[in-house]
């Protein structure tokens, strides 16, 4: 008795090769969103375990809360005075983080340097898994709320906003620390941003340039946004997680929110909107790049640009920009103007 063995014909070999595809595409979003999920998770970790040092930073400092950045004095990197402990040495003019990591003795730095004035941080509890190369510490996956909390910028020799004390902050559970940050590319219109550059130059159309810094919602004309310098587009929050953007608060929870819900709004364009119902993006040399088209508001008729009245509709309050997460006294208050 012959024993045959029967092959696959043509037809059976494509219903298995299709049944397989169809399980691949049903497991591998799953397998995504769980990557995504757990990247988002690891994010939150990392701002509750560096907020801690927040504030213990002000207990020790008779309640002064931590600046953005501490402030240049006279002499710049040559003068012994603006380097600042991190814990494991001196840092010259460390930025928010490392200096709240600190307090906590989770360390930014495996050398810290007082001869220069970036470094990368090393720790990857610094760091944001979904964009963990956003390691430069000026361009840099999370932002300060420096505006409101300590913004030790000066101009006419008179500081931004600093000191600031923790007995101003009222709303403890609402008010942002910092949070993930796009940097200065969110002021620029959505297609004329770029890449994220590590150590690179002042281009604010890079992804996370500047992203140290974070701007409330609304500024004013005479606010201080984005870099510091003159005609610097502002910054603002990045929905990096599943459009969504993770921040910590002064009471030290973590929220995973949409930049709407933080109060933020953005133009047809793409970019973050200011003050104004009609903003144009700016495109990153200086010229705009954006549509300039009406972003609804709400409640009724605001003033526009040169004195016009846009019209606005309710429906669509909860785009208007509102700075109540970000005042530390849980109302839309403006930040503080250039001195």
């Amino acid at each position: 008795m012959r024993n045959e063995q029967r092959a696959f014909t043509l037809i059976e070999l494509l219903v298995v090769i299709a049944i397989i595809g169809v399980l691949a595409a049903i497991v591998m979003p799953a397998f995504s969103r769980a990557r995504v999920q757990a990247q988002t998770l690891t994010c939150t970790t990392h701002l509750r375990e560096l907020s801690r040092g927040w504030q213990i930073y002000a207990d020790q400092n008779e309640s002064t809360i931590l600046p953005g950045r501490m402030y240049n004095k006279p002499g710049g990197m040559g003068n012994e005075a603006n380097w600042y402990e991190v814990g494991n040495g001196k840092k010259y003019r460390p930025r928010w983080i490392a200096t709240m990591g600190a307090q906590v003795g989770i360390y930014a730095f495996e050398k810290p340097r007082t001869d220069s004035d970036r470094q990368n941080y090393d720790n990857p509890v610094y760091l944001c898994p979904t964009v963990s190369e956003w390691a430069d510490e000026r361009n840099y996956a999370y932002g300060y709320n420096h505006q409101f909390l300590g913004n030790a910028r000066q101009t006419n020799n008179r500081f931004h906003n600093f000191p600031v004390l923790v007995s101003q902050i009222k709303a403890t559970s609402g008010t942002v620390i910092g949070g993930d940050c796009m940097g200065t590319a969110a002021g620029v219109g959505a297609t004329d941003r770029s890449g994220y550059n590590d150590d690179g130059p002042n281009n604010t159309a890079n992804m996370g340039n500047h992203g140290w810094t974070l701007d409330p919602p609304r500024l004013t004309s005479v606010s201080d946004r984005g870099s510091g310098d003159v005609g610097s587009p502002r910054t603002a929050v990045d929905p990096r997680h599943s459009d969504k953007a993770n921040v910590v608060f002064v009471d030290g929870h973590v929220e995973t929110k949409t930049p709407e819900e933080l109060g933020y709004r953005v133009t047809s364009a793409g970019c973050y909107a200011d003050l104004d119902p009609d903003e144009s993006c700016d495109s990153g040399d200086g010229e705009p790049g954006g549509t300039g088209a009406s972003v609804p508001g709400g409640g009724g008729d605001r003033p526009g640009p040169g004195g016009t009245v846009a019209q606005v509709e309710p429906e669509f309050d909860a785009r208007l920009a509102n700075n109540r997460l970000f005042s530390g006294t849980g109302r839309n208050i403006d930040p503080p103007p250039l001195p």
